[in-house]
C-alpha cells in the first residue's frame, strides 16, 4: 500500500528539521520566545482540566446507576445504555474533530466543545426518561469527541518542543485521574445528594473552562480548505461505533452474542474498507501515512497494549475492593485515590527521567513495571495490611502515568506541523478503542473464571486471572518499543 504521496515523510523526502517543526508548532508568524512566556505550562493545565471533565464524567456515572434506575423505575442493567451511548457517540465523532479544528480554528472548537459539554450535562441532570437521558449522553459524547483531540492539538501547536514533555505530563494526568476519582465522587454524590448532581457539577466547571480558554489559549488556525471526506467519515464512524459498542458488550448479557459478533465484524469490515478508500482519496479524514513514521506507529500499536490497563485496572479494582473485600463504594473509591497521588507525583519527575534515559529505555523498562504491578493486584486478599494496598495502587498510578506521558509525547516527535491535527485525532481514536478492549477482556476473563469455578458470588480470588491477563497483555507493547532507535525523540526528551 503506497500512501506516501499524501505524506510529508514519504520516500524521497526528508523530515523537516527540529527547528522547523518547533517553529510550526508555535504557529505561522508567532514569535517563539513571546509564546513561551505567554503560555508556558498554563495552556496544558487548562486543556488538561477540560480533559478531566471528560474522563471524570465517563466514570462517575457507574456508581450512580442504581439510584438513577430507582428514580426512573428501570432495571439498572438497562441503564447501561447511558454509558455505551456516550462511548459510541464519542467514537463516531472523533474522526471529524481534526477537520473541524482546521476549518474553524482549534481555540473556537475547543471553546464550543466545552460549552456544549456543560449544556448537555444540564440536559442529563433534568432527564426524566431513558430516551431523554440517552439523547443527552449522545450530545455529551459529541462534545467530548471534540474536546480531547482538539485540546491536544492546541498544546502541540502552542507549546515549544523544549516544554513538550512537561506539557504532556499535565495533559495526560486527567486521563488517569478521571477513572480514579470517578468512583469516590460518584459514591459521595449519590450517598449525600441526588444523582442529577453528577451531571450538574460539570456546568460551573465548563463555564470556568470557557472563560480560561478565551483568556489564555492562543488562537490557532490552519489554512485548510479541503471538503469533508464524507465517505471516510461514514466508514470510520460506523467502524469505530461497531468496535467500541461490540467490545463494551463482551462479557455481558445485555445483547445476544450474535448481535455483538455482528457489531464487531461489521465494525472491523468498515475499518478495512477505509484502507483502500484512504489510498485513493487525497484528503482522507484519517491519514494512514502517519503509520509510516516509526515513532508514531510504535505509540499507536505498542500503546494499544499498554493502554489496556487504563480502562481495565480501575474496573477490576472497584470489583476487588467492593465485592472481594466488602468495602463500600465510597471507601473503595477513597483507597483508589492513591493511584491519583502517584500520577500527580509523576508530573514532576517525568522530564528528568526521560532526559536521563530516553524514550526507548523508558517505554521498554516501564512496560515491564506496568505489567508486573497490574498482575500483582490479583494477589491482594482480604485481611492484608491497608498500607500494602495503598503502596501498590500508588506505584501503579505513578508508572502508568509515566508510560502514557512518554507515549503521548514521543508519538509526535516526527510528525510534521500539517499532520498534527490528523495525528491527534488518530491517537485519541486508538486510546478509546484500547480502553474498551481492556474492560471487555477483563469482563470476559471474570465470566469464564466464575463458570470454571462454578461460583455464584464474585470473590477476590476470582479476579486474579483477569489481573494476570491484563498484565501479560501489557507486555505486547515490547514488540514495538524494543526495535526503536535508542536516540529516537532525543530532541523532545533533551537527551544527548
Amino acid at each position: 500500500m503506497d500512501l506516501g504521496e499524501r505524506s510529508g515523510t514519504a520516500a524521497g523526502e526528508s523530515l523537516p528539521s527540529g527547528e522547523e517543526i518547533a517553529e510550526a508548532m508555535l504557529g505561522e508568524g508567532r514569535d517563539s520566545a513571546r509564546s513561551e512566556g505567554r503560555t508556558g505550562l498554563l495552556v496544558p493545565m487548562i486543556v488538561g482540566a477540560a480533559m478531566l471533565i471528560h474522563t471524570l464524567d465517563a466514570t462517575v456515572i457507574a456508581n450512580a446507576l442504581p439510584s438513577m434506575a430507582r428514580a426512573m423505575r428501570l432495571n439498572p442493567v438497562t441503564l447501561d445504555l447511558a454509558i455505551t451511548s456516550y462511548l459510541v457517540s464519542t467514537a463516531v465523532f472523533l474522526p471529524i474533530s481534526a477537520w473541524v479544528a482546521d476549518r474553524l480554528g482549534a481555540k473556537a472548537v475547543l471553546r464550543m466543545a466545552i460549552l456544549a459539554f456543560g449544556a448537555s450535562s444540564l440536559l442529563c441532570g433534568f432527564a426524566q426518561t431513558l430516551a431523554e437521558l440517552v439523547g443527552a449522553r449522545i450530545l455529551q459524547g459529541m462534545a467530548g469527541a471534540m474536546m480531547v483531540p482538539v485540546g491536544r492539538l492546541v498544546i502541540l501547536r502552542s507549546v515549544p518542543k523544549s516544554q513538550l514533555v512537561q506539557a504532556m505530563a499535565y495533559f495526560t494526568m486527567p486521563a488517569l485521574l478521571g477513572p480514579v476519582l470517578g468512583p469516590p465522587v460518584g459514591g459521595f454524590i449519590v450517598t449525600y445528594w441526588t444523582w442529577p448532581w453528577i451531571f450538574f457539577i460539570n456546568v460551573p466547571m465548563a463555564l470556568l473552562g470557557v472563560l480560561l480558554v478565551t483568556l489564555f489559549v492562543p488562537d490557532i488556525h490552519a489554512d485548510v480548505k479541503e471538503r469533508l471526506d464524507l465517505r471516510g467519515f461514514i466508514l470510520t464512524g460506523c467502524g469505530l461505533a461497531g468496535l467500541v459498542y461490540g467490545f463494551s458488550n463482551l462479557g455481558h448479557d445485555t445483547l445476544p452474542p450474535e448481535v455483538v459478533a455482528a457489531m464487531l465484524i461489521g465494525g472491523a469490515l468498515c475499518m478495512l474498507l477505509y484502507v483502500p478508500h484512504a489510498r485513493r482519496t487525497p484528503h482522507a479524514i484519517m491519514d494512514l501515512s502517519l503509520l509510516r513514521l516509526p515513532s508514531f506507529a510504535a505509540t499507536i500499536f505498542g500503546g494499544l497494549f499498554s493502554r489496556f490497563s487504563i480502562g481495565a485496572i480501575p474496573f477490576l479494582m472497584a470489583l476487588l475492593l467492593q465485592l472481594g473485600f466488602g468495602y463500600s463504594a465510597f471507601i473503595a473509591g477513597l483507597l483508589t485515590l492513591a493511584g491519583a497521588i502517584g500520577a500527580l507525583t509523576m508530573k514532576a519527575v517525568a522530564p528528568p527521567i526521560l532526559r536521563r534515559f530516553g524514550f526507548r529505555t523508558v517505554l521498554v523498562v516501564n512496560s515491564l513495571l506496568v505489567a508486573a504491578l497490574s498482575a500483582c493486584n490479583g494477589f491482594l486478599r482480604p485481611g492484608m495490611p491497608v498500607w500494602l494496598i495503598v503502596a501498590l495502587l500508588l506505584s501503579g498510578g505513578f508508572f502508568r502515568s509515566l508510560q502514557f506521558t512518554a507515549l503521548n509525547t514521543f508519538g509526535y516527535a516526527d510528525v510534521s506541523s500539517r499532520q498534527l491535527s490528523q495525528a491527534s485525532s488518530m491517537s485519541t481514536m486508538f486510546q478509546q478503542l484500547a480502553q474498551s478492549i481492556g474492560v471487555a477482556l477483563a469482563a470476559i476473563v471474570i465470566q469464564y473464571t466464575l463458570s470454571w469455578n462454578q461460583d455464584h458470588a464474585l470473590g477476590a480470588a476470582d479476579l486474579m486471572p483477569a489481573f494476570l491477563v491484563i498484565g501479560t497483555l501489557s507486555l505486547g507493547g515490547l514488540f514495538f518499543f524494543v526495535p526503536l532507535d535508542p536516540r529516537a525523540g532525543a530532541e523532545i526528551s533533551g537527551r544527548r
